[in-house]
Formats: C-alpha cells, sequence, structure tokens
C-alpha cells in the first residue's frame, strides 16, 4: 500500500458520498413544479449546474423560476424564504425526526474506503454546500462522527475556494505537512473550486478529480466527462470507489 502521508482529500458530499438524484434534486423540482407550470429535467438541471455558479440548489431553484418568468411574466414570483421553506419540507420533510427525501438517500461510498486512506496515511475530510445537518447525516451513517467537515453555514458557496483552504487548514494542523491537495466532485463548480484555489495559493499542489453522479445515463457520461475535463478536472472517474489509493499515488 503506498504511502500518502503528505496527501489530502477533501471530498465534495452530494453525488459523490451519496445519490442525491431522488432527494435534492427531487426537491429542486418539486420546487420549480410548485411556482410554476413546468417541471425541470435532469439535463436541464445539469445544464444549469455546468454554468458554474448554482452550486446551491436553493439558489438553483430560484435561478430556474425566475428564467421560467422572463417568459410568463403573469406568474408571481415567490419570495427566497417562501422558496426554501418549501424545498427544506421536501428534503427534511416535516417532522422531526426528518421523514424526507433525505432518508431515501443511496450511499455511494462505504467505511471501508475511509479506512484504507487512514492506512495510507491520506488526511481526508470533506467540504461540501450542504447544510452541516444534511451533511452530518449522512456521515452519521457511514459511521463518521469527527471528520473535518466545512459546510455552507461556514464558508460561502463553491467556487469560492475559502472552504477548501479551510478544510486543508483544519487537517493541516498535526505533521506530516500537506503538500498535494485533491479535491473530488461532480459538478463544474467543484472543478472551478481548485482552479481559484491554484491562484491563491501556491504553497501545495491542487488536483481536481471529477466524479460522475449516478443520475447522469450512460449516453450522456461522456458528454459529462467532457465538460468537467474542459473546466478543470485533472481526471474524471465514474464514481468515488474508483479513486483507491493506487490512483490517488498515481496522479500525484
Amino acid at each position: 500500500m503506498p504511502n500518502l502521508e503528505h496527501t489530502a482529500l477533501i471530498l465534495d458530499i452530494d453525488g459523490v458520498i451519496r445519490d442525491v438524484a431522488g432527494s435534492y434534486r427531487r426537491a429542486l423540482s418539486d420546487t420549480v413544479e410548485k411556482f410554476t407550470s413546468y417541471r425541470p429535467t435532469a439535463l436541464e438541471i445539469d445544464n444549469l449546474k455546468a454554468e458554474g455558479k448554482w452550486n446551491n440548489d436553493w439558489e438553483a431553484s430560484q435561478e430556474l423560476i425566475r428564467r421560467y418568468l422572463v417568459a410568463n411574466p403573469h406568474v408571481p414570483m415567490p419570495s427566497y424564504d417562501q422558496i426554501v421553506s418549501f424545498f427544506q419540507g421536501r428534503y427534511r420533510g416535516l417532522h422531526t425526526p426528518w421523514d424526507g427525501y433525505i432518508t431515501q438517500e443511496p450511499l455511494l461510498v462505504n467505511p471501508d474506503y475511509f479506512c484504507q486512506l487512514t492506512q495510507s496515511g491520506v488526511k481526508w475530510g470533506f467540504f461540501s454546500g450542504a447544510t452541516r445537518a444534511s451533511a452530518q447525516y449522512v456521515l452519521d451513517r457511514l459511521g463518521i462522527s469527527h471528520a473535518v467537515l466545512v459546510a455552507m453555514e461556514d464558508a460561502p458557496s463553491k467556487p469560492n475556494p475559502e472552504g477548501l483552504l479551510k478544510a486543508i487548514d483544519q487537517l493541516d494542523q498535526h505533521p506530516p505537512t500537506i503538500t498535494t491537495v485533491i479535491y473530488a466532485g461532480d459538478t463544474v463548480a467543484d472543478m472551478w473550486t481548485i482552479v481559484n484555489v491554484r491562484k491563491q495559493d501556491q504553497t501545495k499542489r491542487y488536483l481536481a478529480v471529477g466524479i460522475i453522479p449516478p443520475h447522469v445515463e450512460s449516453s450522456r457520461q461522456a458528454d459529462y466527462r467532457d465538460t468537467l475535463i474542459a473546466n478543470g478536472a485533472d481526471l474524471v472517474l465514474p464514481q468515488l470507489l474508483s479513486l483507491t489509493t493506487a490512483v490517488v499515488s498515481d496522479i500525484i
């Protein structure tokens, strides 16, 4: 097993650690449909995300509604609070404990994956645009309760790299010093985060690994891969489990 003690792997969560096609993305479609007369397709959502600045699904919902209203000005524009409230009612549910779509999210990785990273010396953590409660919900399902996690409340939305730098700083509190950082994500905004962090920090080597999320049909995967590469991905893989310690060793 390779020794990767100077390497950090920071992971996005949605589309990488958990499949959100039936949760976040479904809630996004529900929200747009609630306030308009149309329901966006998976491809329409992907095309919006490919613009690189709609990482926050509340804001993505608002933007799709806004675009609909440009062509349909007779439809009233809901407030942002109304959008968030409806979205969360679908995603988290209306009761405690949560009973919404979040409870149905398939996991895309297993606890052994993180054990292998640790055994190879890789420092690892998470930088996600999800709320902290939502992100921790899925980490708890994996038995991960004390990992470094930078969430929506902790930093500006991607592709601003501030949250990535915060995660690295927390991981770098103890030796050995991190010299290479890999960020694995599934969107253009994730790739741009690495492009942007390279402009701010020349003390480390930064690599972007694109992960094709499960909702992308096989007929669209090549295009999805090309889009990630065109926007900064150094490598694109079909799933996070393909990013083994051997592959990490090869790309660094």
